[in-house]
């Protein structure tokens, strides 16, 4: 065999044995070997968390809704006005200042009279009042006065009294038919506080047991409804309210509507403030109380008088008494006021009783009138 043969078959088999390796090896490659086209295929992202329906928990103690606040109990109506009378006593008003200036004279002389006098009147005693308790006084205790305190303190005490009037029916008049609640309106001029009384009175009648609601009749001041709401959701009265802006009249009228359906025993009224000048205010008042009347009496209208204001109170009461026939006086303010003699000023020009007065900010601090605490208090009984 030649030479070129012998070549030729061994290049054949090197070749053979190259592709045989050559394909052996290109089995073993690692996977990371493919092509880079296989890496820009975007992974399969699982379906998103919110497309599962969770499973309901049970509500944890933090979550459970929370329960109804109690019902306030209100202060019953006893206790009240010998809170007045400790405010009185432990005040520095300028009536009581009077009386006792007077009591600690040791000579009761004509410039001693004359200064008791003046500070009476500046008390708001009223002029006639005040010639009567003066001349009273100076009858019992002698021009040169008394050696015996006990004797002048009480000599006082019982001609303050006989002004203040112990004998006038100061009770609210809440009588009515059977089905037809009792109706009082509370009126007055602006920022003596008709709406907080009429909160305040309604916590009053709770505490007596009487079934109250609310009629929020001053459509006029936007948080007049919601203050009444509010005074009301602690002691469980309702308030029947309207739009603001709405018809009085007809605000009341649901309200009594309403006291009718529920079986309530009062419906109180607020009503918006208002200047006694204003004569188409005034006349609207007076609609008020018509309207409420086709369904049930007004049983009580009570005119509420800041006892700061003195005469210019006197003023208001007069107009509000010939337009709506005023049967009672709630004075607001009345403690540590320097204005005490009001208390008589007022009862004398209305011949009307002071039948409720204010003794402060706090939320009983409303009381039935009583004339024997009221002068103990201001002889610092």
């Amino acid at each position: 065999m030649s030479t070129y043969l012998w070549v030729a078959i061994a290049v054949v088999v090197v070749v053979v044995v190259g592709l045989i390796v050559w394909s052996l090896v290109k089995r073993r490659e690692p996977a990371e070997a493919v092509p880079a086209v296989l890496e820009t295929v975007a992974p399969v992202a699982p379906p998103p968390a919110a497309e599962t329906e969770p499973e309901a928990e049970a509500p944890t103690a933090e979550e459970a809704p929370a329960e109804a606040p109690a019902l306030e109990t209100p202060e019953q109506p006893a206790s009240r006005m010998v809170r007045l009378r400790r405010r009185l006593a432990s005040s520095r008003n300028g009536l009581a200042r009077a009386l006792g200036d007077l009591l600690a004279a040791d000579k009761l002389d004509a410039a001693t009279w004359d200064a008791f006098e003046t500070t009476l009147l500046s008390a708001d005693l009223g002029v006639g009042p005040t010639t009567e308790l003066v001349d009273g006084l100076r009858a019992k205790l002698g021009v040169e006065g008394t050696s015996d305190p006990v004797v002048a303190r009480q000599a006082l005490h019982d001609d303050l009294l006989a002004l203040v009037d112990p004998t006038l029916d100061r009770s609210l008049n809440l009588a009515h038919a059977a089905g037809v609640p009792a109706v009082v309106m509370m009126v007055g001029v602006n920022g003596t506080g008709k709406t907080t009384t009429v909160g305040k009175l309604g916590r009053l009648l709770v505490a007596e047991g009487q079934t109250v609601l609310f009629g929020a009749a001053d459509t006029f001041r936007a948080a007049a409804a919601q203050q009444l709401t509010t005074w009301g959701e602690r002691v469980g009265v309702e308030t029947v309210s309207g739009a603001e802006g709405a018809d009085p009249a007809s605000v009341a009228y649901q309200a009594v509507e309403r006291g009718v359906k529920d079986g309530v025993d009062v419906v109180l009224v607020d009503t918006a403030g208002r200047l006694h000048t204003k004569v188409g205010l005034m006349d609207e008042l007076g609609k008020v109380k018509r309207v409420i009347e086709k369904l049930a009496p007004v049983t009580e209208v009570l005119l509420v008088v800041d006892a700061t204001t003195g005469q210019n109170g006197l003023a208001q009461a007069r107009i509000f008494a010939e337009v709506v026939d005023v049967t009672g006086l709630v004075l607001t303010k009345l403690d540590g006021s320097a204005k005490g003699g009001i208390v008589v000023a007022v009862q004398r020009e209305l011949n009307v009783p002071v039948k409720l007065v204010g003794l402060g900010e706090g939320v009983d601090d409303l009381a039935p009138f009583d004339p024997e605490q009221f002068v103990q208090g201001l002889l610092g009984e």
